[in-house]
């Protein structure tokens, strides 16, 4: 569970990207709260992430495919 319930988390992700959907999968599995944010909405968040999505970022910190329930956990300080 999430220690700090202030701490603002989310998913960048597009329509159609597998790679996405297994990162969405092991995110839910930790049961925090997260915004889930198509890059393809924001020119500026495609132009950032485009190559790199699934990406799972708090505040300035980011955690980028490919990671794994483990690492989730540890970027997650849980």
């Amino acid at each position: 569970m999430l220690k700090n319930s202030s701490v603002a988390y989310v998913l960048f992700h597009t329509e159609g990207c597998h790679l996405c959907e297994i990162a969405q999968k092991l995110v839910d599995q930790t049961a925090i709260h997260y915004q889930h944010i198509d890059i393809c909405d924001n020119a500026s968040l495609a132009e950032r992430y485009g190559m790199s999505i699934p990406v799972f970022v708090q505040g300035e910190r980011d955690l980028f495919w490919p990671f794994d329930a483990a690492q989730l956990q540890e970027f997650l300080g849980v």
